[in-house]
């Protein structure tokens, strides 16, 4: 045989002796909680939480089942999205169905850690130490932090290990449309620089203010130039600071914007007598505060549209006169 020939034939024979896994491109990846997940290969049966099937699926990652805190029909970070083909293996916060699970087989769950909670996506009855799903798979996943972009652009991190084309039109489109979006909101935000802008959950118990330390996208706002008031006092969550209806108008902010991840929170807070005595109420300065489910550049486009337009009708003498 000729030794060109022979010499492949003997590469060849050797590649087909080689077990599988030694021809896998092995896969590392450090977590939010620190943790190092390491694979044989390049995970591609993907479990993912709402959240994180939000920040994947816009980038060309499609997991084979995703898990909800609520019904998915209703579930905020996954509206828009094709799931035509994704198993559903939960849909109530701290439930998944781990049966529909192992069938899937999966590879790794992709989830989002919490750093105030110290816990995974799903709470620990699902991602816990304790739950049955890590007997099936490892989780990790990037964590929640100061910043919607950042927790974005670690999707695009993650995406890309996991084959993702960062480059393909309608990602670069997106990322289009929310810089060009960003900019419209910094441009309207700069144009009142006495506005003052009160994030809230209305519950029929109390009305709850937002701690803008404890959510990422609030942070991003006051970040490009909103001014956000900071509550005197949060509770032990850090999320909150907790007023009791009749002290409703602790606070007065030209604006106010309330939590949109039901439409039942403002429902709510409309049925309260004392919603109006914050006189943003009263004058209906009030408008979606898309809250803590953002997590790909076109929903985040698509949200700070809103607000902008929120911004630019608002008054920002309201408070003054």
């Amino acid at each position: 045989m000729h030794k060109p020939a022979l010499l492949a034939a003997l590469v060849a024979g050797a590649t087909l002796a080689l077990p599988a896994t030694a021809l896998a491109q092995a896969w590392t990846y450090t977590g939010g909680s620190g943790e190092t997940v390491s694979l044989d290969a390049v995970p591609t049966r993907i479990i993912a939480s709402a959240d994180a099937a939000a920040g994947l699926i816009p980038l060309g990652i499609r997991p084979v089942g995703i898990y909800a805190d609520s019904p998915v029909a209703e579930s905020k970070p996954l509206q828009g999205l094709d799931l035509a083909g994704i198993e559903i293996v939960g849909e109530a916060w701290g439930e998944i169905d781990i049966e529909k699970v192992a069938a899937l087989e999966p590879d790794i769950v992709i989830a989002e850690y919490w750093p105030l909670d110290g816990s995974w996506s799903g709470g620990p009855n699902v991602t816990g130490p304790d739950s049955p799903l890590l007997a099936l798979a490892p989780v990790t996943g990037p964590a929640v932090g100061d910043s919607i972009l950042t927790l974005i652009e670690d999707y695009e991190e993650l995406a890309e290990s996991l084959g993702a084309d960062l480059s393909a039109p309608d990602v670069a489109a997106d990322k289009a449309a929310f810089a060009a979006a960003r900019a419209r909101f910094e441009a309207a935000v700069a144009a009142k620089p006495d506005l003052t802008v009160l994030a809230v959950w209305a519950g029929d118990d109390a009305l709850y203010v937002a701690v803008p330390a404890g959510a990422s996208e609030l942070m991003d706002f006051q970040r490009w130039g909103l001014d956000i008031i900071t509550p005197e006092g949060a509770d032990g969550s850090g999320y909150w600071e907790t007023l009791s209806w009749e002290n409703a108008d602790k606070y007065q902010p030209d604006l106010i914007l309330v939590d949109d991840r039901a439409a039942s929170t403002l429902e709510t807070a409309l049925a309260q007598p004392t919603w109006t005595t914050i006189k943003a109420a009263k004058a209906g300065a009030v408008a979606d505060w898309p809250a803590f489910w953002l997590r790909n550049y076109r929903a985040y486009a698509g949200a700070l549209d809103k607000l902008t337009a929120a911004v630019e009708a608002a008054d920002e003498n309201l408070v003054a006169e």
